[in-house]
């Protein structure tokens, strides 16, 4: 609790610093222009002194309060000082010429009234000159330091507005980028899947074995289907704001028994939704992205293993409803080969910002028998 405390009071201090000093100052004004005894003069002095402690919060009933200071007590520091204070709060420049006229009138005219004399004009010009510098001074300071404070504030604004530009400037460059390296990997994939689908329309004609042949065709028929989603996805990136309608419709819920067909993998299929609810289609679109990749996962790490796939709705009375999304495969089959296919290890994390994207969770964690489950809650309307 002490260190705390130790640390906290260097920022009291820092702050106590601005309100004391300026009255400590007036208070010595006062003593050395009213001496040591008690009068009128010294308690209006010290009147004054005091007020400087709220010259922050209420700057002109405190400059009114220092003015029978300088009237009376013949003292300049609390009423300057309270006089820069209503400078740098107030805005208004009638309100600083009347507080500025105040401060001349109370300097220039003795107390009594009745000591003023026009007799001597070089002492009345001295004192004249000498009340209007008085006065003008600390509401020159005062202009001064609130439009220093104003131009810092609009320099921060405008650092912070340049941050952000930049910020937007290297997103666009960075999308730019990746826009170009989604073209180059459809140049480069799409040529590669190009010659897969002619080896196997090659093999489909020339067989005779009757399993050959439908292996040729599903290759034939995926090596197709991978072609138009580059395509599509390619368009997209160009099509710069054109009308979405126009491009190759995304694959939805409808098209996951067409997905497991061709996937050659030992999968059920639970499909458990609503026909009537009414989903998003980034929501569907999610949702078969998430079951293609769990079951390329499943082939690449658990050759030979079963698939459940299960699709259903969720959300009660008391909860919005939703979309689950659950891929669950078994132990890899030690009999069955392992594919020689490459992977990123990017899948899972594209496909968790995809649903954190949505408002929606996904979690992928190996199962105690030795399997893997992807399992993806999603808003029916996001």
């Amino acid at each position: 609790m002490t260190g705390r405390a130790g640390r906290r009071l260097p920022a009291r201090v820092r702050a106590a610093v601005p309100v004391l000093v300026p009255a400590l100052l007036a208070t010595v004004d006062a003593l050395l222009v009213n001496g040591a005894g008690f009068g009128l003069g010294m308690g209006m002095s010290l009147l004054a002194a005091v007020a400087l402690l709220w010259r922050r919060r209420f700057p002109v009933p405190v400059f009114l309060a220092t003015l029978p200071g300088i009237y009376i007590g013949y003292i300049w520091f609390a009423p300057m000082i309270a006089l820069y204070t209503v400078a740098t709060h107030r805005t208004d420049r009638r309100l600083l010429g009347a507080a500025g006229l105040l401060l001349a009138v109370a300097h220039f005219v003795p107390y009594p009234v009745s000591d003023f004399s026009l007799s001597d004009r070089r002492q009345t010009a001295l004192l004249l000159v000498d009340a209007l510098v008085t006065a003008a001074t600390p509401v020159t300071l005062g202009l001064l330091t609130r439009t220093r404070r104003e131009l810092a504030t609009r320099l921060d604004e405008l650092t912070r507005s340049r941050a952000r530009e930049d910020r937007l400037l290297a997103d666009q460059v960075l999308a730019t980028e990746r826009a170009r390296l989604a073209r180059e990997m459809h140049d480069v994939v799409a040529h590669q899947v190009s010659l897969i689908s002619l080896q196997a329309g090659a093999v489909q004609i020339s067989t005779r074995d009757a399993q050959a042949r439908d292996g040729a065709t599903k290759i034939r028929e995926l090596s197709v289907r991978t072609l138009e989603e580059l395509r599509h996805m390619v368009g997209i990136l160009r099509a710069a704001g054109a009308d979405t309608e126009e491009l190759t419709p995304q694959p939805s819920l409808a098209d996951l028994p067409r997905l497991i067909e061709l996937s050659a993998l030992d999968v059920t299929y639970d499909n458990e939704c609503d026909p009537a609810a009414e989903r998003s289609e980034p929501v569907e679109r999610a949702a078969f992205r998430t079951v293609q990749e769990a079951l390329t996962n499943a082939r690449k790490h658990a050759p030979g293993a079963r698939v459940r796939v299960r699709v259903a709705g969720t959300g009660t009375g008391t909860t919005a409803p939703g979309l689950l999304v659950e891929v669950r495969n078994g132990p890899p089959d030690a009999a069955a080969p392992a594919p020689d296919l490459p992977g990123g290890g990017h899948g899972l994390v594209g496909l968790r910002e995809r649903a954190q994207s949505l408002g929606g969770t996904l979690r992928a964690h190996r199962t105690e028998d030795g399997g893997f489950v992807v399992r993806a809650e999603l808003p029916l309307g996001s």
